[in-house]
């Protein structure tokens, strides 16, 4: 884990796409979307139901190592407004866990903003943004937002061409002043880091796509 300066905050990108905040013992996760594999399933597009389970999982694995006492998602925690009620004893136990052993803030995002009774059922609370010690909290970027913001929703991966083979990874998406977040769900797909929705959603300002190592973080130059 290497830590990287970002608006004047101290921050780490850690390999699973998660980002740790060590002066607030804090770590952020984006788009989770809990129960994706269900809601398919209702709609007869059979898939593994073991999303939700593992995604928590490697969460509180990274709890665990890093001590956070405070955990912000920045939206689309679950894959539709209902998802919370779909989950499982056991998965549904291990969330309220987490959210009762820590701080725990959900930013409510486009597919889970109307889940009113989130918190109810799962613990936690639910906010539509936050701004915590000069950082701006959303779902998604504003591009004529001018405060240092974190967010989350297009799931951004780095997609290169090396020695014939075409290799993804997960990535933050950085400029002075707006950091994107990459999913952290376990059935996320990804959009390119430097697709135009992207780079509109960053106002234009240049970018870098990051990708974080166990010792390293790799920056590339997106393409304005």
């Amino acid at each position: 884990m290497v830590p990287f300066s970002f608006a004047g905050a101290e921050l780490v990108a850690m390999v699973p796409g998660a980002l740790a905040w060590p002066a607030r013992r804090a770590l952020l996760f984006a788009d989770l979307h809990l129960e994706k594999a269900s809601f398919y399933a209702r709609g007869g597009q059979m898939l593994p139901p073991y999303d939700s389970h593992a995604t928590l999982r490697e969460l509180e694995l990274l709890v665990r190592q890093t001590g956070a006492e405070e955990i912000w998602c920045l939206g689309d925690s679950f894959h539709d407004a209902e998802g919370c009620e779909r989950l499982a004893d056991e998965t549904r136990d291990l969330l309220r866990a987490l959210t009762g052993s820590t701080r725990w803030t959900w930013i409510a995002g486009n597919h889970d903003i109307a889940a009113v009774t989130l918190a109810d059922h799962c613990g936690g609370r639910v906010l539509g943004e936050a701004e915590v010690d000069g950082l701006l909290l959303r779902h998604e970027a504003e591009p004529q937002e001018s405060r240092p913001e974190l967010s989350g929703h297009f799931h951004p991966k780095l997609r290169l061409t090396i020695k014939g083979r075409h290799v993804a990874r997960r990535c933050f998406v950085a400029t002075a002043d707006k950091l994107i977040l990459p999913a952290f769900g376990a059935l996320t797909g990804g959009m390119d880091a430097g697709d135009p929705v992207i780079r509109k959603a960053l106002g234009g300002r240049a970018a870098q796509a990051l990708v974080p190592l166990a010792d390293r973080l790799l920056r590339f130059p997106l393409a304005a």
